[in-house]
Formats: structure tokens, sequence, C-alpha cells
């Protein structure tokens, strides 16, 4: 599969093309900055399922490469993701894989959980690593979102950002909440702009959620946790 991608300066499997983008709002920036200490990078998570792929695709297309590093459950068959992680390559500024185990979360990229595996990330001293591992379903799903997010409420604490978009079912409510309870940055996809709500309804339902934003904000709003946390950057 490898030779599908283009090489980079940071991994062999991506490449990258420009994009014009849009600003980040002031108001977004002012919820989403930290008030403790960052001791480790920061991450961003991303959990999503049914009009997932578009909500995606709008989402990274907007980001830009000196974006802090993401990690993405999709619910998604085992060769899709694969696929659609090469699509977002070729669209986005920052780099986006298919994750393999041990990868490296770092600025400018984002991995994509597998299809047919869970993901969850780990932390080596200040860094992040993503262990890709096999499993029984989660929540009917795997790669579940509620399993990525878990980790990262255990693993990174107050220096994440969870985001809960499109899709059907409650996968990823309960792991959002734990990253609320531990100090993340929490957003929910509102409803107008879901093709089915059901995920962000459950988590807003748990009280997991900061904000609510149209899928049009959620880019700038990641730009401004981003812009926030730069002094972790790798």
């Amino acid at each position: 599969m490898d030779n599908a991608y283009k090489n980079s300066p940071t991994d062999d499997r991506a490449s990258t093309r420009p994009f014009t983008m849009q600003q980040p709002t002031a108001s977004l920036g002012n919820h989403l900055r930290s008030g403790g200490t960052s001791v480790r990078d920061s991450v961003i998570a991303i959990g999503t399922s049914t009009g997932g792929t578009q909500a995606l695709e709008f989402v990274l297309t907007r980001l830009p490469a000196n974006t802090g590093g993401i990690v993405v459950v999709q619910h998604m068959p085992t060769v899709f993701t694969a696929m659609f992680s090469e699509r977002l390559n070729s669209l986005c500024q920052i780099e986006v894989l298919e994750a393999r185990n041990g990868d490296k979360v770092v600025n400018g990229r984002a991995l994509v959980a597998p299809g047919g595996k869970h993901m969850k990330l780990r932390h080596n001293g200040n860094h992040y690593f993503v262990e890709v591992t096999d499993g029984p379903l989660v929540n009917r799903h795997k790669p579940s979102v509620d399993v990525l997010f878990r980790s990262v409420a255990k693993n990174a604490g107050s220096n994440a950002l969870g985001i809960i978009m499109t899709g059907m079912g409650d996968d990823g409510a309960r792991g959002l909440k734990e990253m609320h309870e531990s100090g993340a940055k929490t957003i929910a996809q509102d409803e107008a702009s879901c093709v089915v709500f059901g995920m962000p309804k459950e988590a807003i339902k748990l009280g997991a959620i900061d904000l609510t934003l149209p899928l049009s904000d959620i880019h700038a709003a990641i730009i401004n946790f981003s812009n926030s946390h730069s002094a972790g950057a790798v």
C-alpha cells in the first residue's frame, strides 16, 4: 500500500496540497483556551460515523499544516479506511494517514483508525503515539470511538480536545464524558448540520459537551485550540 503514497518529510505514506483557509473567530478561541499548564503535547480526537466521511473532509481540508496532532475514528470497514485516508491526504495540507501501530501523533498529521481494528492513544514522555490492536466489538463497532476517547482521557487529560460529529447510535458519548471529566475541552456537532444527530445527541445528554457547533465552525475551533497549545508543538 505504501507505493500509493508520495514521499514527505515526515512519512513515506503522504503528500500534501495547499488550499485557502478560513480564519478562526475570536469567540471560539476564548472558549477553547486551556487554563492549565501543559505537560505534554496537545492532541485532537475526533469520532464520527454516518455522514462522517463528508464531515471529516470538510473539516480536515480547512486545517493548516501546523495544526496539532489529530486522531480519528470513522466507522468504516477494513480496506476502506486506507482509501479514505489516501483521498483526504490528496486534498489536505496536513498529512492524513491510516494509522499503523506505533505511529507518532505529531503536528500536521491526522491518523485514521484502520477498519477492523481499535486505536488507542498512548504517551512516551511528552509525546503521543497510537496503539492499533484487535479485540471485541465495542458498542457494535471496531474501531470504536469510545475506545479512542477513553484512552485520550487517560493519557492526555486537559491537553486534549474531543469532537463528536454526525453518526448513528451512542458510540463515543461515554468516552467523551470521560474526556470532559479529565479536563479536556469537548465539542459536539449541532443537529442542523448532522446527517444523523445520534452520537452528538447522546454526548450532550450525558453532559459531556462544552460547546455545540455547526460543522462550518469546527475547523476554526480546532485551529484556536492548536494555537493556544503551540508551546507544546514538536
